[in-house]
């Protein structure tokens, strides 16, 4: 008899990205919706199969699974590259699909030059860095927590590098969307610990992801030639 692979801990955003995960996690045989049901405002709880899920913001999943805490986790690339931690994303999960992008005022373009002098506001400071850095600009990076539209309106900053989806929000603030930094979408994350010890376990959840996703790819080529 073969031997049952241990039980794994999953570190998984709260909110959207967890109501988009749920269906293709469920295809790949861990069941969330009883369990997330039943958990009620519980953050620790554990599914039939013994598997334990924690629930913690989205920026907070990096930390969990790289201190071992949970042995795998999905995360944006945004917080992964912005982080900057040692961590194997085998999978691309392909949900929570964005961009990274710079944007500035419609009519207060920063016609950017090397060496310029340039105020950037932006919740990811790691990411923004680099970007300007590579083009030869040494920026002012502006920590916002908050809406970083509006440190572009009240002249605040020059520009800003922020998540934008379908860039309605840049539209109704007068802003455009100017170069995109990177493309950005959910991935599966693993515990570089977790994937020598519980080998196992962590093989089959990579796999049974892969086959999900390549079935809901089939399904979707399918339904677009009907």
């Amino acid at each position: 008899m073969a031997p049952v692979p241990e039980p794994l801990t999953f570190a998984l955003p709260k909110g959207r990205i967890l109501e988009r995960a749920t269906p293709l996690l469920a295809a790949a045989g861990l069941e969330l919706g009883p369990a997330l049901e039943a958990a009620g405002r519980k953050l620790l709880f554990e599914l039939p199969s013994g598997d334990r899920i924690l629930l913690v913001k989205p920026v907070d999943v990096p930390t969990y699974v790289d201190h071992g805490i949970a042995d795998l986790g999905i995360a944006g690339l945004d917080t992964l590259l912005e982080q900057g931690r040692d961590l194997y994303e085998p999978v691309d999960l392909g949900i929570g699909r964005c961009r990274m992008a710079v944007a500035e005022p419609a009519d207060r373009p920063a016609r950017l030059r090397r060496g310029m002098t340039l105020r950037v506001a932006t919740k990811y400071p790691a990411c923004a860095l680099r970007h300007y850095r590579a083009k030869g600009i040494q920026p002012d990076i502006i920590h916002l927590f908050g809406s970083v539209e509006l440190g572009a309106i009240t002249s605040l900053a020059d520009q800003i590098v922020d998540l934008v989806e379908s860039g309605e929000t840049l539209r109704q603030n007068r802003l455009v969307e100017v170069e995109t930094v990177f493309e950005v979408s959910s991935r599966l994350i693993v515990n570089a610990a977790s994937l020598r010890l519980k080998e196992p376990a962590v093989s089959r959840t990579i796999s049974a992801l892969r086959v999900a996703l390549q079935r809901q790819r089939q399904a979707r080529k399918a339904a677009a030639a009907s």
